[in-house]
């Protein structure tokens, strides 16, 4: 009997960027953000991807005492699913008005251990490296999202050390070459995880051919996963378990079940799952998929990091 492919479907729980008020529900606040994690995983997520929000204004916010009061929430709801860390924060670039030399307000852009300290204090089992430097958009405000190699590097030099496992997210071709020459320094654990950001304005764009060009790129052992914003969200989906990659969905992508109708993470895990299932694949479980990433057992890890 043929086995079915197993597919490590992700939700992004809340994101970082802007978003439209008029939703109901968005997770905002770290016990808002921690329910909803847990709505996920009920609803069958195999992983979940967390960002914090300053819980007065809703903003995107970088506090690690936010992040620590987060991860104890998630564990104490009893959190299975895998727990991935944004750790995409510190990397934003907003020109002055008349000079781009000149940073603007806004512009918030910090060290190597500045960036990677809630990492270091609350050691999810995954981590986000946005491996890019781009031009961007949140909402209407022009972002340059800014890594510098030097950067990058220092960033995966304490992944390693602290046995966090790289999600590695690019935006283009050339973040892929910049990985895999990372990856060549013994920066990155077998096998490294990369996921496709497809969608962004000025990023890639969000179809099948360019899933096909960038896996091409990838190093032979590599595991991949694909996602699309707003109304790609879903097809991407479909895309990426037809192409033999793996998934992620959730309210920091998309906000709507369909138009005009706001979401929720579970209501978009469970279409997710469908889709899966309907493609005669399998979601994976959390073990599972530990597995496939080669991640420590879930009761190690809650032994070994205290949690």
């Amino acid at each position: 009997m043929t086995t079915k492919p197993r597919v490590i479907l992700t939700c992004a729980v809340t994101g970082g960027n802007q978003f439209n008020r008029r939703h109901p529900n968005f997770p905002i606040t770290t016990a808002q953000i921690a329910e909803a994690a847990i709505e996920a995983q009920d609803a069958g997520a195999t992983a979940v991807h967390l960002h914090v929000r300053n819980p007065d204004t809703g903003e995107d916010s970088r506090d690690p005492a936010l992040f620590a009061a987060l991860t104890s929430r998630v564990h104490s709801l009893g959190l299975r699913a895998i727990l991935n860390l944004t750790c995409g924060g510190g990397a934003s670039y907003i020109p002055d008005s008349g000079n781009d030399g000149i940073p603007g307000a806004g512009t918030d852009v910090g060290s190597v251990e500045d960036r990677t300290r809630h990492i270091r204090e609350n050691l999810p089992e995954v981590c986000s490296l946005d491996v890019t430097t781009q031009n961007q958009m949140d909402g209407t405000t022009e972002v340059i999202y800014l890594h510098s190699q030097r950067t990058l590097r220092g960033m995966a030099r304490v992944f390693r050390e602290l046995g966090v496992k790289p999600e590695i997210e690019v935006f283009a071709p050339g973040d892929v070459l910049f990985a895999n020459q990372m990856i060549a320094e013994g920066l990155f654990q077998a096998p490294p995880f990369f996921q496709m950001v497809l969608g962004t304005k000025w990023g890639l764009p969000c179809d099948t051919e360019t899933i096909l060009y960038l896996k091409r790129l990838l190093p032979t052992n590599a595991l991949w996963a694909a996602f699309g914003l707003g109304p790609m969200q879903m097809p991407m989906v479909a895309q990426s378990v037809i192409l033999g990659g793996h998934a992620r969905v959730g309210l920091e992508d998309n906000l709507y079940l369909e138009r005009g109708i706001f979401a929720s993470n579970g209501q978009l895990v469970r279409r997710a799952v469908r889709i899966i299932e309907d493609l005669g694949a399998v979601v994976a479980t959390p073990d599972e998929a530990r597995a496939i990433l080669q991640l420590a057992p879930h009761e190690t890890q809650r032994t070994v990091k205290g949690a």
